[in-house]
């Protein structure tokens, strides 16, 4: 049991990595030619590599219940129905094999599938090895077989528009009447966070699915370009609520929306390290005040914490966007994150002991998504900490991103809904000496972090203010002029994210930055002067020898 569940730790920390490759993996659409023929010998091929590659999720007889399925988000397909989401054909058709083969080729991002271009990722499969797996996999569903029902014999197969209006403010001013018009807004949210609504959506095999925030260009499964948006507005998704469009968009209008969901993307930050001007007045708890539209931002990007059990791969906070500022006492961050759901509730009963899950042979790997977690309202908080190192590291040493060590002891600057939405403080400084014990809090004499939150329209926003320097050598001293690691825990309470079922970041840096004195500008000045008087004064006693030889030769 201990093996086979090791295995499957490899299998799924592999998808992991995997997803990290579907923006490459966009490249990846186009094969040199048609499928060639399934012969029998061409189908056994990809029987082989499909039982070597596939079935972990997809399962042997192709019903999506492979040994890795019930711990993904969202499940693996179930080839045997016939039904496949991504499509350029019309609302209820079967793909075509140019559909199946971009799919196979560049994954799916936001979720478990991979690419599987040889081209792109290492470990990948050739153009034919995905022909021969396609052949196979299309085996499973008797649709495939019936003349009647191919998409491009039938004429189903959807062309992209041949005027294409560009992608300029009059077409995304367009589309956002659209969006508004055909209430596109009544699921995905006034501003496309996925918060318009206000309970979870079931798909056709009964799982719970989440809205789309199509302001992650990152989770739109099926590509994130403008050709990919509109065809989903086309073809519908089938099995879930998104149907096609085409009755009620025409051709143009379709064009116009998919230009303003681009518009709405979130360009990510590239910089790892956070630089904190200083500023001459008192440091707002608003979240809203004005001070931070000049704060420079940072997007942090946070994946499942995978590194101890209980593991969790299906994280639904994946960036937070932190800014800060500091005067000369005190340092604010300001943390901004996406979240369809305002989870201001927290039942312990509903927790579960990791411990009992971490106990030799137990079943330690993985969650179960749909038996273990309480995936529901009104059951678990949000909540979110930021975690930087107690002792000024030295050189590039740095304690573990996960809740540091014995040795190596992290302070946190934690907020909790639940807590804020009842009077409470809602902010507490703990710290930890690894994830095997829970954060403790400090005692109440050192508790000098405050905060203030406010959810709207699927985000929320939330302010943390500390002094720069405390006498608790428990605590980080914020610095000017000192790389500062820091890192983030988050825990989504309707995803049912608790204790170590969250998503986490890896180290990123605060820099406070300092003022230059006029010292410097003034001894600039003076080593110039010098520097050049002492140039000139050479050159001149250079030429006077040069010309004293010349008048004695």
């Amino acid at each position: 049991m201990k093996r086979m569940m090791n295995n499957l730790k490899v299998v799924l920390l592999g998808m992991l990595i995997a997803c990290g490759l579907h923006a490459i993996a966009f490249a990846a659409n186009v094969p040199s030619g048609p499928m060639p023929e399934a012969t029998e010998e061409f189908v056994e091929k990809g029987r082989g590599i499909y039982f070597q590659r596939c079935s972990f999720c997809h399962g042997l007889l192709g019903d999506g219940e492979g040994p890795a399925a019930k711990y993904l988000d969202p499940r693996p397909r179930d080839f045997t129905l016939g039904t496949f989401k991504f499509r350029t054909t019309e609302s209820g058709e079967l793909p075509t094999d140019l559909d199946l083969f971009r799919t196979v080729s560049r994954g799916l991002s936001g979720t478990a599938m991979q690419s599987f271009d040889s081209d792109l990722i290492k470990n990948g499969l050739s153009e034919l090895e995905r022909w021969q797996v396609i052949s196979y996999i299309k085996t499973f569903a008797a649709e495939f077989e019936d003349p009647e029902l191919d998409p491009v014999a039938t004429n189903k197969v959807i062309s992209l528009p041949a005027n294409r209006a560009p992608y300029d403010e009059e077409t995304i001013a367009r589309g956002k009447q659209v969006f508004e018009r055909a209430k596109c807004w009544s699921c995905h949210g006034k501003l496309g966070r996925g918060d318009g609504n206000k309970e979870f959506r079931k798909d056709d095999w009964g799982f719970t699915i989440r809205i789309r925030n199509v302001t992650h260009p990152w989770k739109i499964k099926a590509g994130s370009e403008i050709e990919d948006i509109y065809m989903r507005f086309t073809s519908g998704i089938s099995g879930t609520p998104m149907p096609s469009f085409v009755k009620s968009l025409n051709e143009e209008d379709r064009w116009d929306l998919a230009n303003y969901i681009k518009s709405l993307q979130h360009k990510l930050t590239s910089h790892q390290a956070l630089r904190v001007k200083l500023v001459d007045v008192e440091l707002p708890e608003d979240p809203a005040d004005a001070i931070w539209e000049n704060a420079e931002p940072m997007d942090m990007r946070l994946a499942g914490q995978v590194v101890a059990p209980p593991r969790w791969q299906n994280p639904s906070i994946e960036m937070v966007t932190i800014q800060a500022v500091y005067n000369d006492k005190d340092i604010a961050f300001k943390l901004t994150w996406d979240d369809p759901f305002m989870d201001i509730v927290h039942d312990e009963t509903q927790e579960f002991d990791p411990v009992e899950l971490a106990k030799v042979g137990g079943f330690n790997s993985y969650v179960e998504t749909i038996d273990m977690i309480p995936r529901k309202l009104e059951t678990l908080r949000d909540s979110i900490a930021l975690q930087f190192p107690v002792k000024a590291p030295s050189g590039t040493k740095k304690p573990h991103f996960y809740r540091g060590s014995s040795s190596e002891q992290v302070h946190l600057l934690v907020w909790k809904a639940d807590q804020a939405s009842v009077g409470e403080r809602g902010t507490q400084e703990g710290n930890a000496r690894g994830w095997k014990q829970p954060i403790k809090a400090q005692a109440d004499d050192s508790q000098q972090v405050t905060g203030k939150a406010k959810w709207d329209q699927g985000r929320w926003t939330l302010v943390m203010k500390r002094p720069l320097t405390t006498d608790d050598r428990n605590d980080v001293q914020f610095k000017p002029g000192i790389f500062i690691p820091m890192s983030l825990n988050a825990w989504d309470g309707s995803n049912g994210e608790h204790g170590l079922i969250m998503s986490l970041s890896t180290w990123h840096y605060v820099f406070l930055e300092t003022s230059t004195p006029v010292s410097v500008y003034i001894n600039s000045l003076l080593a110039f002067l010098i520097v050049g008087g002492l140039g000139l004064w050479l050159m001149r006693k250079t030429i006077k020898g040069k010309q004293d030889e010349e008048a004695g030769a």
